[in-house]
């Protein structure tokens, strides 16, 4: 009998000490679950804007206690990323035209979580001292005083392509449009505003160089370069589920112009590997912006 009752609260303890480790399992569990929610992967694409709000993002969250990790990618895998869920979120969709395709593709697999700027257009610029060219009708015949070139960017983005088969027939501009790369255009255009030289550049919104130079966009009666597209913030499936927090965050997200040219030109000037030091300077000196959507707690 002694042996029996000996087992019996032998059996007993052991069960006892099975049911503490999986409580304690479990509890480690949750807690691992609770962790791996404070662990966001943002991915981004190479284009200015992206790289700006990413960063601010990333100094935001990690001051709420996330582990965040941005992840560069072309735009494509970006896309095939989210609705695999490998990658949380993204701050830069171009919707409805620049991003279409993906969006076809996959929109069903994947959370928008809003609009947060909804002037991202595709221009023609000019310095602003020059004061008589307000148009891009302005610009016909005065090819002479811009050297017959408007200067633009690579030959195979869409903001090239529109500016040669649409703004230049339709305003009958007796212009070639000289190709290269962004920063060569932008070259050419802080050159010519500090010789006080007459350019035409082809430009674009939200660009950094709206805060750093002094010029502005051509009117465009005719509508040749298109309508202004909107920024969407994207998630994986169940993102606002496991990230209520960065939901609520990212659907209260604005920012206009001028506050967006001022983030792309404070990121875009950093040394390399400090721009997220540039972006929390930055919402320390905009604490109003910041206040706006992710205020402190």
């Amino acid at each position: 009998m002694m042996m029996t009752r000996g087992r019996t609260l032998t059996a007993l303890l052991a069960a006892l000490c099975a049911l503490l480790l999986v409580a304690a399992g479990c509890g480690g569990r949750e807690a691992q679950t609770g962790q791996e929610q404070k662990r966001i992967n943002i991915g981004y694409i190479a284009w200015d804007e992206d790289i700006a709000v990413t960063n601010l993002y990333k100094v935001l969250l990690e001051q709420r206690g996330y582990h965040v990790t941005t992840t560069e990618l072309e735009v494509g895998p970006i896309y095939a990323g989210l609705a695999q869920g490998n990658l949380d979120l993204f701050l830069d969709a171009w919707l409805p035209e620049t991003h279409a395709d993906y969006w076809k593709q996959y929109s069903g697999q994947l959370e928008d979580l809003g609009i947060w700027y909804d002037q991202a257009t595709l221009n023609i610029a000019v310095p602003n001292y020059l004061v008589d060219v307000n148009s891009i009708a302005d610009l016909k015949g005065r090819s002479g005083e811009f050297g017959g070139v408007i200067t633009g960017i690579d030959p195979g983005a869409g903001l090239s392509r529109v500016t040669k088969e649409n703004a230049i027939p339709r305003y009958g501009l007796d212009y070639q449009l000289q190709t290269s790369s962004t920063t060569a255009m932008l070259a050419s255009l802080e050159k010519s505003i500090k010789d006080q030289k007459p350019i035409v550049v082809t430009l674009w919104h939200p660009h950094w160089a709206y805060a750093r130079y002094p010029i502005k966009d051509l009117q465009d009666p005719m509508g040749a370069m298109g309508a202004a597209e909107q920024i969407h913030s994207v998630g994986r499936p169940g993102f606002a589920q496991d990230f209520p927090e960065v939901t609520e965050m990212v659907k209260k997200f604005r920012l206009d112009d001028r506050t967006l040219a001022s983030l792309e030109n404070a990121i875009n000037s950093a040394p390399k590997g400090q721009e997220s030091q540039a972006a929390r300077t930055w919402a320390e000196q905009n604490p109003q912006v910041i206040n706006s959507f992710a205020p402190a707690r």
